[in-house]
C-alpha cells in the first residue's frame, strides 16, 4: 500500500512539474521570443508598422507619422537608408536595433509595395555607405 501511495504521488508530480515547464520559445520567465524578422515584410510588421500602420498611410495625433505609402521620397534611395539608419524628428534611427541587412530589405521592400513603384533593390553596401558597418 505504501509503495501504491508513493507510486501516485511520484506520478501527480510529475504531473505538475509538466504543466509548469515553459513551452518551446518561451524563456520560462513569462517572455516568448519573436523570431528575428529577415524579409522586409517581416521587418515592416515588427518594428515599423506600430508607427506606420499597416497600410503604411501613417497617422497623426500625438505626432505626425508620414505616409510611406505612395511617397515619392522613396524613389531616391539614399533618403529613406538615411532616414531608418539615423532617424529624424520623432523617429528613431536603426542602426543599432537593425542590420544593414534588415534595413536594406525593409527598404526595398516599402520602395516596391504600398503604391511604390521603385524596383532598384536597396543593397547591404548601400546602408553600410550611409548607416556604417
Amino acid at each position: 500500500m505504501r509503495w501504491g501511495m508513493l507510486s501516485i504521488l511520484a506520478v501527480l508530480a510529475a504531473g505538475d512539474a509538466a504543466a509548469q515547464a515553459p513551452p518551446s520559445g518561451d524563456t520560462g520567465g513569462g517572455i516568448v521570443r519573436a523570431e528575428k524578422p529577415v524579409t522586409g515584410e517581416q521587418v515592416y510588421r515588427q518594428v515599423c508598422q506600430a508607427c506606420h500602420m499597416a497600410d503604411a498611410k501613417g497617422a497623426s495625433g500625438a505626432a505626425a507619422i508620414p505616409a510611406l505609402a505612395a511617397n515619392p521620397r522613396l524613389g531616391v534611395a539614399a533618403y529613406p537608408v538615411t532616414i531608418v539608419a539615423k532617424g529624424k524628428g520623432a523617429m528613431p534611427g536603426f542602426s543599432g536595433m537593425l542590420s544593414n541587412a534588415q534595413m536594406a530589405e525593409v527598404i526595398t521592400y516599402l520602395r516596391t509595395h504600398y503604391g511604390n513603384d521603385y524596383p532598384k533593390p536597396v543593397s547591404e553596401a548601400d546602408v553600410a555607405r550611409i548607416a556604417g558597418p
